[in-house]
């Protein structure tokens, strides 16, 4: 599994969440997997280890390890549970808008806790009309003398029954969803009077990790808990979701079908058939390689992408093409492999059929796969709308990059 993006510190982070994730994660997993609650216990453990702000810049305490690190930080958790590598991911998101957006006094205040494990931070976009258009949505605000005052319901939201800050997505400027700068972004911390939770229930798969609902009733905020200026909501989400939802997203894609991977493997070695082993009949051996190729190639496109956030080169078509390639190969091979193991694979006894039901998870945050493909079109007519990984290099990058020049084509809507 080495790889020519890692470094001695990617190796040794590798090694440091794996003996962590051994020993900590996968004890719980049965019991998280038949309870289908929330971990409570887990998600304190793991941001205690630093690991929320492997990307957040040290002068703010983070890691400041950069995308890759990120990446197999949420691989090697979503290796052993898909629910807790999820958890890593979605506290990422929910931290990149103010890292690429914040205020240095937002900056100050939220990135430090964050880093240590204090804070979990989350980010509130979806709605029931709204998915892959964001400028769809109905939840608003309106000013009210030094405050704003925000309405609505936000669907489908990472951490929503943990996080400790929301960075919610309203609408501010009016009725006219035509209008790009028509958003705009506050954050939303979790005890504000009128925000409320939907009772958690159950998801097909990631048992354990909360995957809920808010609502907001006249839920009040200080005009300073505004992320960017106003009209820039959606550029708050869209930045959020491009470099780090879609690379977070790919990285739990990769840790799941890694597993998915050595559990067939096992498997077909243990289970016999007329005194041989599954892996001596050619079908199965063919479906392991193909496992391992899609495993390997995904891997590949998910670490290139990554490197090349790192080094601040434009990237989005690269992460675009990472999280829809590593979605799909996950989807091919966990059919593979559920055709190995045949009847026992429905069992739940075998982790085979959790991995499975996590894998469902991963194609529709961050843009399903058609959204992938549509964007990955537009790139190649000539009809996208610039590069987030080019306008945002200076703050993405491990070495900054310059600030674009005035006048630089920049993502609209």
């Amino acid at each position: 599994m080495v790889s020519v993006f890692e470094t001695d510190d990617h190796r040794d982070l590798r090694k440091a969440v794996r003996d962590f994730v051994e020993a900590e994660v996968a004890p719980r997993v049965a019991e998280t997997e038949s309870s289908a609650a929330i971990d409570h216990v887990l998600p304190t453990r793991i941001a205690r280890q630093g690991w929320i702000g492997v990307t957040i810049p040290r002068e703010y305490g983070g890691m400041g390890a950069g995308h890759l690190a990120k990446t197999i930080v949420i691989e090697e958790l979503a290796r052993v549970s898909g629910a807790m590598g999820a958890l890593v991911q979605a506290s990422q998101l929910g931290a990149a808008k103010i890292i690429h957006f914040g205020t240095e006094q937002q900056k100050q205040c939220w990135l430090p806790p964050i880093a240590a494990g204090e804070c979990l931070p989350t980010i509130a976009v979806t709605e029931e009309e709204s998915g892959g258009n964001v400028l769809d949505m109905q939840a608003s605000a309106h000013r009210d003398g030094d405050d704003w005052v925000l309405n609505g319901r936000k669907l489908y939201v990472g951490n929503s029954h943990i996080g400790h800050l929301h960075g919610v997505i309203v609408r501010t400027g009016g009725d006219d969803i035509r209008k790009s700068k028509s958003l705009s972004a506050f954050l939303v911390e979790h005890d504000r009077p009128g925000l409320t939770l939907v009772p958690y229930r159950p998801c097909l798969g990631l048992h354990g990790f909360s995957f809920g609902d808010l609502v907001m009733r006249d839920v009040r905020v200080p005009a300073h808990n505004m992320i960017g200026v106003e009209g820039e909501g959606l550029d708050v989400a869209y930045s959020s979701s491009v470099l780090y939802g879609r690379p977070n997203l790919t990285a739990v894609a990769l840790g799941i079908h890694q597993a998915l991977l050595e559990e067939t493997v096992r498997f077909a070695k243990e289970r016999h058939r007329r005194d041989a082993p599954l892996t001596a009949l050619r079908t199965i051996e063919q479906r392991i390689g193909q496992i391992n190729e899609r495993t390997m190639t995904a891997r590949t496109l998910a670490y290139q992408a990554a490197h090349m956030l790192d080094l601040g080169q434009p990237c989005d078509d690269e992460l675009i093409s990472a999280k829809y390639r590593g979605v799909e190969s996950l989807m091919e091979s966990a059919l593979a492999a559920m055709k190995i193991h045949a009847a026992a694979g429905l069992r739940r006894d075998r982790p085979i059929e959790r991995l499975v039901r996590d894998a469902f998870h991963i194609d529709a945050p961050a843009g399903t796969g058609d959204i992938q493909l549509q964007r990955l079109a537009e790139s190649a007519l000539g009809t996208g709308k610039g590069q987030w990984s080019q306008r945002l290099a200076h703050v993405t990058a491990l070495q900054p990059a310059p600030v674009p020049p005035e006048g630089a084509q920049e993502p609209a809507a």
